[in-house]
């Protein structure tokens, strides 16, 4: 019931904003044409591998409009300037966990952006691109399981970058390191076979093919579904990892006051 109000109450206050969110719309639907034009280009004189042309503008346009899911959540999901103004301190002693309570109003912010964001800009890339789909009902279903099991995986990497601010009091930079890893090893842009093998290697024991690239491969029917097992690992290794780091904040606080 908490989790449906607090996702309710920031679905709600986005709704505000829907105007203004138009010009979001408008720069990702814009930066996805270009680079849909850069790969339509490279394949021009190249095969693009088992893609294709029209396979890896269907995977461009599907990962950009998946951005507003994974990447594009809140930074720290707001922690960072909780602990600016000593909110933080007031959080804690809420009778619900921290990371719970965060988490739920986060999920409400994914919501909208799927209504308001995912949705728009991939219909306007599935007409004027004729992107490929799948045509099994099971394919949209897995795809959806992978997307939220990812949209989870960001928002715990995210309270661990808020939590890192009760130290540093300036988490941006860590924010935008884990925004640069994103793109690079989510395959994001660039399939990950593709990449040089030291990053190959990196990217396949991180987290992050399991934000982007395996469910877009798995929506693209590249890929089984069964690789989703990795993304339920993550999520509770960065479950447990979030537990900790929570109980290691409280103590701090408790002993150095808030």
């Amino acid at each position: 019931m908490l989790f449906a109000i607090l996702a309710k109450k920031n679905y709600a206050r986005n709704l505000q904003y829907r105007s203004s969110h138009l010009v979001h719309n408008v720069a990702s639907i814009i930066f996805g044409f270009v680079y849909v034009s850069i790969w339509i280009g490279i394949g021009e004189s190249n095969s693009l591998g088992e893609y294709g042309v029209k396979g890896m503008v269907s995977y461009i346009a599907f990962n950009q409009a998946c951005l507003w899911l994974t990447i594009f959540i809140t930074n720290s999901l707001g922690m960072e300037q909780s602990v600016r103004t000593g909110q933080i301190s007031l959080d804690l002693m809420r009778p619900v966990h921290l990371f719970y309570h965060l988490m739920s109003k986060e999920w409400g912010q994914i919501i909208y952006q799927f209504i308001y964001k995912f949705l728009p800009i991939y219909f306007i890339y599935y007409f004027l691109l004729s992107l490929q789909v799948p045509h099994q009902f099971s394919t949209y279903l897995w795809t959806a399981i992978g997307l939220i099991l990812a949209g989870y995986i960001c928002i715990c990497i995210n309270y661990l970058i808020g939590v890192v601010s009760l130290w540093t009091t300036e988490s941006k930079w860590l924010y935008w390191v884990n925004y640069a890893f994103s793109m690079l090893l989510s395959g994001f842009f660039i399939p990950l076979e593709w990449l040089p093998n030291g990053l190959y290697q990196l990217s396949i024991y991180s987290p992050y093919p399991y934000i982007q690239y395996h469910i877009t491969r798995i929506y693209l029917g590249y890929e089984s579904y069964s690789i989703l097992l990795g993304s339920v690992v993550w999520c509770v290794f960065f479950t447990l990892l979030c537990l900790v780091a929570t109980s290691i904040m409280r103590k701090k606080l408790e002993l150095q006051g808030g």
